[in-house]
């Protein structure tokens, strides 16, 4: 059985259950509305999975909007902002 870690950021308005898979490690969780920066060292598979997430990514000027049943990629060894007007749950994938 794989553990189940719960990760919070940003004093709670971003939080997380983090699993591992057959397919690599994984999280899903809830995005309150505001601006966030996060930084990765893996690749990352963001899926929106309801509401929507509006993503600055690297080596990009233009903020891309992501709704439900989308996502973006996010190569490693970089950082990412993120906008959620609404709520957004997410399904990002460490690939």
């Amino acid at each position: 059985m794989s553990n189940i870690k719960e990760n919070q950021y940003f004093d709670g308005n971003v939080k997380s259950l983090g699993y591992e898979s057959a397919e690599g490690r994984s999280t899903v969780g809830v995005i309150n509305p505001g601006e966030y920066e996060f930084g990765t060292a893996q690749k990352e598979i963001m899926h929106v999975i309801e509401g929507e997430l509006t993503a600055l990514l690297p080596e990009s000027n233009d903020w891309k909007t992501s709704g439900a049943g989308t996502h973006f990629e996010v190569p490693g060894n970089s950082s990412f902002k993120v906008k959620a007007t609404i709520p957004t749950a997410y399904l990002c994938q460490y690939r």
